[in-house]
């Protein structure tokens, strides 16, 4: 059965990296999203089996998604994707429940593995 990933980055060129390395693993891109509020209203919207996610993004920010979406669907699969720089951010998503992290930039083959882990496939 075939996962259905969002995407949420302010940065399309992340975005297309992330799709395209996903969709290549098998998994069914089904939206994408550049900003927390976004991520948060597709997110309800698509009822994906998992979320990537930046943590600094403008508007709302990855946090501001994290709360809101985690808020409605505590068992969601989010996967954080970003900088190590933004340490303190990162801490207080693991705090909201985030269930886990990439480094951006993101080595391909740990991203899929990441996904595939946190939504149970081998």
């Amino acid at each position: 059965m075939t996962k259905r990933l969002l995407v949420t980055d302010d940065a399309i060129i992340i975005r297309e990296m992330i799709k395209d390395t996903a969709s290549r693993a098998g998994w069914e891109i089904v939206g994408e999203a550049c900003n927390g509020q976004q991520a948060f209203e597709k997110f309800r919207e698509l009822k994906p089996d998992a979320m990537t996610l930046d943590l600094v993004m403008p508007e709302f920010d990855g946090l501001h998604a994290l709360r809101s979406i985690l808020g409605e669907d505590p068992s969601a699969k989010i996967v954080v994707v970003s900088a190590l720089d933004q340490k303190t951010i990162l801490k207080e998503a693991f705090k909201l429940g985030a269930a886990d992290f990439v480094v951006k930039p993101f080595d391909h083959g740990q991203l899929v593995a990441t996904l595939n882990r946190v939504t149970g496939v081998c």
